[in-house]
């Protein structure tokens, strides 16, 4: 069997659920025997989230070769289990620096550089990456909306896979929404034909349709929705909003997707094995033994995707030890010596993630201390570790002055270093020693076990 693609797209609104659909799909396809890698494309001109505040779209995923990808990765790895690469995560910031880096080299051969064909063989090319390897289906999600200026060219690269494909080797998924009025007590189906509409304009005609709604789907809308966007009736698939977010692909798997996709891409494979998924949601839904309340001490708070890989850690803890997990989200810039108390004193254990900036550090020292002091087990991640070093530097041994190069140069007690490389490079993306790397006792080696370290971060 050739690489299969299967390309999920959205429209209406964004945030409706595209990640968790193809991250759903790729369980329910892996749970028929097949391998399968998960890909996102986003449309706008950055390079990488590296240097994005957590504010514009979450939390920075790092995967195990470094990595700074988008957090739709992370749903990708915790719904599949497989560890992904670079190959997963595409920006049109990275195929513009890497087309017009050609085009300096000469490899153009003095042509016309042109959105198609160079933009869109750029694009096609880390869609093809996988050939030739044990993937049998690649699953890739476009960001943004259908219409998107800047996402166009993507449009119109997966158009271009369908034709150079064979018809059974492809298949496009439009995730699309149908809005509840509660005022006539129906859902309305003429925001997802506008946006078939408008995806077919593009010359994509989706083979099945993933609409996110709130109330359950009627037969005879299913069937105009149908006849409306060009699609067969099995191919109209409810996604409706679950107590729990890991029951998504057991819900899609109910409603046909899987089954759906198989017959489009002529798979041999039909029957899924979903147990041990099931005996998951089973222990998630059970009544837990106990609670414990689990402090996250950051300055992106605000917005809880900020730290989503953290949370959800947090909760699949809980569901293993069959506690009920209370997160409680403090904003570092709240915290003084007078509050700090009060804030954590009820917390089983405090966690202070990554960050880049002065900003709230005072805070998470606080945290740090407290959680110290009061033997209430700790977690620093990236920052927070430093940070750590940092706080006990200050309160233990008495460095009043100990400090982060970052956030102060000239002070007399520097505990964290920025390492030489960094000091002279001006750009801010990609400088970060990030990825999966062996960890070795400075006396001697551990050669009976392999012992790694993973990095990640968060950024200002």
């Amino acid at each position: 069997m050739g690489t299969k693609y299967v390309f999920v797209t959205g429209g209406v609104v964004s945030g409706l659920g595209k990640g968790i659909t193809a991250a759903s799909l790729g369980r329910l396809l892996k749970n028929r025997g097949y391998k399968v890698a998960n890909q996102k494309f986003d449309p706008y001109i950055n390079i990488d989230p590296g240097t994005m505040s957590p504010f514009e779209h979450g939390e920075v995923f790092v995967t195990t070769d470094g990595a700074e990808t988008d957090l739709d990765l992370g749903h990708y790895e915790r719904f599949t289990d497989e560890n992904l690469t670079k190959n997963s995560s595409v920006t049109m910031g990275k195929i513009y620096s890497e087309v017009m880096e050609k085009e300096r080299k000469g490899d153009y051969l003095g042509k016309t550089v042109q959105v198609i064909p160079h933009i869109t063989n750029a694009i096609k090319q880390k869609i093809y990456a996988f050939e030739n390897t044990d993937i049998d289906i690649v699953i890739t999600e476009l960001g943004g909306t259908v219409g998107d200026i800047e996402g166009l060219s993507l449009i119109e690269a997966i158009r271009q896979v369908g034709l150079e494909k064979k018809e059974e080797d492809v298949v496009y998924i439009h995730v699309t929404l149908l809005p509840y009025i509660s005022g006539s007590n129906e859902l309305k189906s003429k925001p997802t034909q506008h946006s078939v509409k408008e995806l077919q304009s593009f010359g994509i005609k989706p083979d099945i349709l993933v609409c996110r709604t709130e109330a359950y789907i009627p037969n005879h809308l299913r069937e105009k929705i149908a006849l409306f966007c060009n699609v067969k009736k099995e191919s109209v698939i409810a996604n409706r909003t679950a107590s729990c977010l890991y029951e998504v692909p057991l819900l899609l798997e109910k409603e046909g997707l899987a089954n759906e996709v198989c017959q489009k891409l002529h798979l041999e494979k039909n029957q899924p094995d979903n147990q041990e998924w099931e005996n998951m949601i089973e222990k998630i839904k059970q009544e837990k033994e106990g609670k414990v309340t689990i402090a996250i001490v950051g300055k992106y708070v605000s917005l809880e995707d900020s730290y989503l890989s953290v949370i959800e850690s947090i909760r699949h803890a809980g569901y293993a030890s069959n506690v009920k997990t209370n997160i409680k989200m403090i904003d570092a810039e709240t915290l003084s010596s007078e509050n700090v108390k009060d804030k954590l004193q009820d917390c089983q254990g405090i966690i202070v993630p990554g960050g880049f900036g002065k900003r709230g550090i005072e805070g998470k020292i606080l945290a740090i201390q407290f959680a110290r002091e009061n033997a209430i087990p700790f977690l620093g991640i990236c920052l927070g570790m430093q940070l750590a070093v940092v706080e006990f530097a200050r309160n233990v041994l008495h460095l009043e002055d100990a400090n982060s190069e970052e956030f102060d140069k000239t002070c007399k007690n520097p505990v964290i270093h920025i390492m030489e490389y960094q000091k002279n490079i001006t750009r801010k993306g990609g400088t970060m020693r990030l990825r999966k790397l062996p960890l070795q006792n400075q006396k001697k080696k551990f050669s009976r076990k392999s012992i790694w370290e993973r990095r990640n971060r968060r950024k200002a």
